[in-house]
């Protein structure tokens, strides 16, 4: 039998519109701050770290880029009580305060030729604050127009939010391009890269002005004057076997799927187009933007179509999808942008071999081996290396040896004698191509990443859903996803193979859809006016009033 309408029954459609819009623009603009970082990474490598060599400022860089996705499940946890006790309104709008003040600083941090090591220690402090705050963003802007939705329409609103990920990220890549564009090259790097990060300024006063208009969730205000809100949302969240068994299952059955879809699907492309494959900067940006916005709507189609026929079956075939189809569109990407250096890999493949040539990350020395596999690492140069005792180093391309000596001087020539290009040819890229496949990548993006919150938001009960929900996706997000070009990137320094690292997203994919597959049931036909978890299977709610 219904219950009392909703509150706010007689609103006008402005009304949800304001809702989803007020709640999304500024979670896009958070997603903006915290990803402009990762749009100049390679840059800030130059600019905050010792100038020891190439490859360490980019993993330091890619490190420190990392440190702020690390702490987002300790964000989670801080902002997830705020919002399970005081109110979804007043956390998310905590988030964004800090979340908008740590970037613009980042912007106005002295350089590592200026003070020294106290500038790393400085960008990855704010790095940690960025973190902090987005550990408690998505938690609140989700359950806020989850809560506020219709029921039959809640992936659909919700899919909403799910879209500001992927446009700030877009938008960061597209104010950095603008400033490329707008300055010299010398200008930029000496001072232009500030310009994106002060830019959150004027971000922050529009987005504080957004939310200070929104009104708390119905759903919260009534679970608060029955006087059934949780005193201690942590406890009840991690202590309670019924709540802690679905915060696991929800990590590692569907969030760390996602997450390393999402990360693979639009930051580590980015990362091995420029990094890799030496593609142009900007056009790299370019390519890649062009992708996530023709790959954009079908966030909102799948979650439109999760309400039709459910969250999970979407999820699962995504991460399905994904992990069939990573490397093959990987190398896809590799002929499309750099055909030079697939020629010459096939034509004339490189060998390193001999005593020294062992595990690089592990190494405290370094060892001529070493230098020759840094420099190939460097140069987006696939290779295959084995370690033999007592042999001298022997670099062979296409079974020919190449002298080998302290100025690697000979192997630069040998690479460019046998076709391996210094930088992929602009006028070789297949531009059509690269952006289909890039699309296609995004398209695996929308199907894990459309549905996701309304599933996440259904999953748990009202009075501990801001800190129940935040903690499974900002570890899988944070951990398994924001880690995601740490690793790959490690991989493939010691492999040699440049689409190793991809082995890391198709392995974390494929077991959440066999976890997701078997232990998840199925969430879209829920109420959400629940104080505790459903008895049973869950495979649905006991009656309750939808407010």
């Amino acid at each position: 039998m219904a219950g009392p309408p909703p509150r706010g029954a007689g609103k006008s459609r402005y009304s949800s519109f304001r809702i989803i819009g007020g709640a999304s623009l500024g979670a896009l603009f958070e997603w903006y701050d915290f990803y402009v970082y990762g749009a100049l990474a390679t840059v800030l490598g130059h600019v905050f770290f010792p100038p020891i060599d190439e490859s360490f400022a980019f993993f330091a860089s890619l490190a420190a880029f990392g440190a702020g996705f690390a702490v987002r499940p300790f964000g989670a946890l801080v902002f997830g009580w705020l919002g399970d006790y005081i109110g979804r309104k007043y956390a998310f709008l905590l988030t964004i305060l800090v979340m908008g003040t740590s970037t613009a600083m980042v912007g106005l941090l002295p350089t590592y030729e200026q003070i020294g090591i106290a500038a790393p220690i400085l960008l990855v402090a704010l790095r940690l604050a960025q973190g902090l705050a987005l550990g408690g963003e998505y938690g609140g802007a989700a359950i806020f127009v989850a809560e506020h939705a219709p029921p039959h329409r809640r992936g659909f609103h919700t899919s909403w939010i799910q879209t500001t990920a992927t446009l700030g990220f877009c938008l960061s890549l597209l104010v950095v391009l603008l400033c490329r564009s707008s300055l010299s090259p010398e200008e930029f790097t000496e001072w232009g890269w500030r310009l994106p990060f002060i830019a959150s300024i004027l971000l922050l006063a529009l987005s504080v002005y957004i939310r200070v208009r929104l009104h708390e969730s119905p759903l919260f205000m009534d679970l608060k004057a029955r006087g059934q809100t949780s005193r201690n949302p942590i406890s009840d969240s991690l202590m309670r076997w019924r709540n802690l068994r679905w915060i696991l299952l929800a990590l590692f059955g569907a969030t760390a799927g996602q997450a390393v879809i999402w990360y693979a699907g639009q930051f580590y492309v980015l990362f091995f187009l420029q990094s890799t494959l030496k593609v142009p900067h900007d056009t790299a940006t370019m390519l890649v933007a062009a992708g996530l916005l023709l790959g954009t709507p079908f966030v909102v189609l799948f979650g439109y179509l999760s309400d039709l026929i459910g969250r999970k079956p979407i999820m699962i075939t995504g991460c399905l999808l994904a992990a069939l189809s990573f490397i093959p569109v990987f190398k896809g990407l590799t002929l499309a942008t750099n055909p030079a250096l697939v020629r010459a890999a096939q034509t004339a493949p490189i060998t390193v071999s001999g005593d020294g040539c062992s595990g690089m990350l592990w190494r405290k020395d370094t060892h001529i081996c070493d230098l020759v596999r840094t420099q190939l690492a460097r140069g987006g140069i696939p290779y295959s290396w084995a370690a033999i005792d007592g042999a001298p180093l022997t670099v062979k391309i296409n079974g020919v040896s190449i002298p080998i000596d302290e100025t690697l001087l000979g192997l630069t020539q040998a690479l460019r004698a046998s076709g391996y290009p210094e930088r992929a040819d602009p006028e070789q890229i297949n531009i059509p191509v690269a952006i289909a496949l890039l699309t296609l990548l995004m398209i695996f993006v929308a199907m894990v990443y459309g549905p996701i919150a309304a599933f996440l938001v259904e999953l748990f009960p009202t009075r501990v859903r801001f800190t129940s929900l935040s903690l499974p996706y900002h570890l899988g997000n944070g951990w398994f996803g924001g880690l995601l070009p740490v690793i790959a990137f490690a991989v493939v320094l010691e492999t040699g193979d440049i689409y190793s690292g991809l082995w890391y997203p198709i392995i974390v994919a494929a077991g959440s859809a066999l976890i997701g597959a078997f232990f998840l049931n199925e969430t879209h036909n829920r109420s959400l006016m629940r104080v505790t978890h459903p008895v049973g299977t869950a495979q649905t709610a006991p009656p309750a009033v939808e407010k």
